[in-house]
C-alpha cells in the first residue's frame, strides 16, 4: 500500500468538507492500495483505511498492510447503507462518476451525508511517481519493438482483421502482459475513420494504413499510432502526412509544466484547419492505469500539464474515403520539456 498516494488523498478531505472517502472505482483501489479486484471499496479516514471486498477476494486482502478488512456481500453498496454510520465520520465524499444512482440510494439509506466528488483520485493518478513512469517505458519500448517487426512485414492482400490479430500476438512475443487494446488497422478509405475497427478489407497498393497499438505491461498502458504506405501515394495524401507531421512536431515542442492543455491542442488544430481539413478529434489523452485518463489535451480541456503527467500526441488528417493520417507519440511531461517515449520512426514507411 501507497502511504504517500494515501495520503494525498486524505489532503483532498478538508477542501471538500469531508471526514471520509469512499473509493469504489476498482482502478482507484489499486492505486491507493496495490489491491486488484473486480468488488472491492475503501473507506478512507485521517487515522484509518477500511477495505471492502466479497468473500472471493477477502484472502487476497488479507495481505494488504495498514488497512482494515471488512468482508462484505457481494453487492457492497447495499452492505454499506445498512453500516456507514457505525463505521466512518460523516460527510463522506464518494466518486459521484463511479457510482450509479441505484447505488447512491443504496448508501444514501445510511442517513449520512454524501458529498459527490469527481475526478479527485483521476487528479491524483496524473502525476506519475518515478515507479510508474518507469513502467510505462518499458510499455513502450513493447509497442516499439512490435512497429518494428511490422516495418519488415508484407502486408498487401492480407485483412486489416488478420494484421489486427497478428499483431496482438507480436505485442505478447515482445513482453506484453496483454493488448493495452484491440489493434486498429484501417487501410484505404477506413484510414479515415479514426476508431475504425479492422474488417473484412483486404489491404490494397497504394494507399494508407493506419496502425494504432499499444501494450500492457506491469498493469501499465502505452498507446502509438504511426501511419504506412503500400507503394506510392497520391499527392493529396502526401501532403497530410506532411501537415500531420508538422502538426504534431509543434505541439511537441510546447509540452511544458504549467502550459494549458487546451493551448497545446490548439496548436495542432490551428495548423490543420487552417490547411482546409476538419479537426475529427482532440490532440491526446493521459496514459498510466488505464489507456484514457487524465490530463486530456483538447479544446474543452480545463488541465494545465505538471511534471510527471503522461499524454499521447497524436494529431489526425482525415481525406474522407480516401484515406487517412495519424501520427501518436506517448509523453512524458519533463522538469524540462518532454520526454518522447515512443521511438519508432516518423519518416513514411512503405509496406508492400
Amino acid at each position: 500500500m501507497s502511504d504517500s498516494r494515501l495520503d494525498r488523498l486524505r489532503g483532498e478531505l478538508a477542501p471538500l468538507d469531508a471526514a471520509t472517502f469512499l473509493v469504489t472505482h476498482p482502478v482507484n483501489v489499486r492505486y491507493l492500495t496495490g489491491f486488484e479486484s473486480s468488488n472491492a471499496a475503501l473507506l478512507i479516514r485521517d487515522d484509518r483505511v477500511l477495505l471492502l471486498t466479497d468473500g472471493r477476494y477477502a484472502e487476497a486482502a488479507r495481505a494488504v498492510e495498514g488497512v482494515e478488512l471488512i468482508q462484505a456481500t457481494r453487492d457492497i453498496a447495499p452492505f454499506l447503507g445498512e453500516r456507514l454510520a457505525e463505521i466512518v465520520d460523516p460527510p463522506v465524499a464518494f466518486e459521484s462518476g463511479h457510482v450509479t444512482y441505484a447505488a447512491y440510494e443504496a448508501l444514501a439509506r445510511s442517513g449520512i451525508e454524501l458529498l459527490p466528488a469527481a475526478g479527485v483520485v483521476e487528479r491524483l493518478r496524473a502525476v506519475k511517481d518515478a515507479g510508474e513512469l518507469e513502467a510505462i517505458r518499458r510499455a513502450a519500448k513493447v509497442t516499439d519493438a512490435a512497429y518494428e517487426r511490422l516495418s519488415k512485414e508484407a502486408i498487401t492482400g492480407k485483412t486489416e482483421a488478420e494484421v489486427a490479430w497478428w499483431l496482438e500476438a507480436v505485442l505478447h512475443d515482445a513482453g506484453a502482459d496483454g493488448v493495452a487494446f484491440q489493434p486498429i488497422v484501417g487501410s484505404g478509405p477506413n484510414a479515415a475513420l479514426p476508431h475504425h475497427h479492422p474488417g473484412d478489407r483486404k489491404i490494397g497498393l497504394g494507399e494508407t494504413v493506419l496502425v494504432d497499438m499499444g501494450a500492457m505491461l506491469g498493469g501499465y498502458f502505452s498507446d502509438c499510432t504511426r501511419t504506412f504506405a503500400t507503394g506510392e501515394l497520391s499527392a493529396d495524401l502526401w501532403e497530410a502526412y506532411g501537415l500531420c507531421r508538422d502538426a504534431q512536431t509543434e505541439a511537441l515542442e510546447a509540452l511544458r509544466p504549467g502550459a494549458a492543455a487546451l493551448e497545446v491542442d490548439a496548436l495542432a488544430r490551428g495548423r490543420i484547419r487552417d490547411a482546409g481539413h476538419e479537426v475529427l478529434h482532440g490532440l491526446g489523452h493521459g496514459v498510466g492505469l488505464e489507456i484514457h485518463e487524465q490530463p486530456r489535451l483538447s479544446d474543452t480541456s480545463d488541465a494545465v500539464l505538471a511534471s510527471g503527467n503522461v499524454v499521447t500526441v497524436e494529431p489526425g488528417v482525415y481525406l474522407a474515403g480516401r484515406g487517412g493520417i495519424r501520427i501518436e507519440d506517448l509523453v512524458i511531461v519533463g522538469p524540462d520539456g518532454p520526454e518522447v517515449l515512443s521511438s519508432f520512426t516518423k519518416e513514411l514507411v512503405v509496406l508492400e
